[in-house]
């Protein structure tokens, strides 16, 4: 995977999906349906990101370490 590939999915994962469950979570407090769904699939999205980032950076330091 390339470097931008790593950093956009790293700022995916660090910055847009928490401000869209932030934004998720104003939607529930205002009781627009729906709200905890988008709450919990933008957190489970934010998740699997942030797993895919912790592992593409540990297989990095392998390859760069050896």
């Amino acid at each position: 995977m390339s470097n931008k590939a790593y950093d956009i999915i790293k700022n995916i994962a660090l910055i847009a999906t928490p401000v869209l469950a932030f934004l998720a979570s104003l939607v529930n407090i205002w009781h627009i349906p729906y709200g905890a769904e988008l709450v919990a699939t933008f957190t489970a999205i934010d998740t699997l990101l942030g797993a895919i980032v912790v592992a593409l950076k540990i297989n990095y330091d392998k390859k760069v370490g050896s």
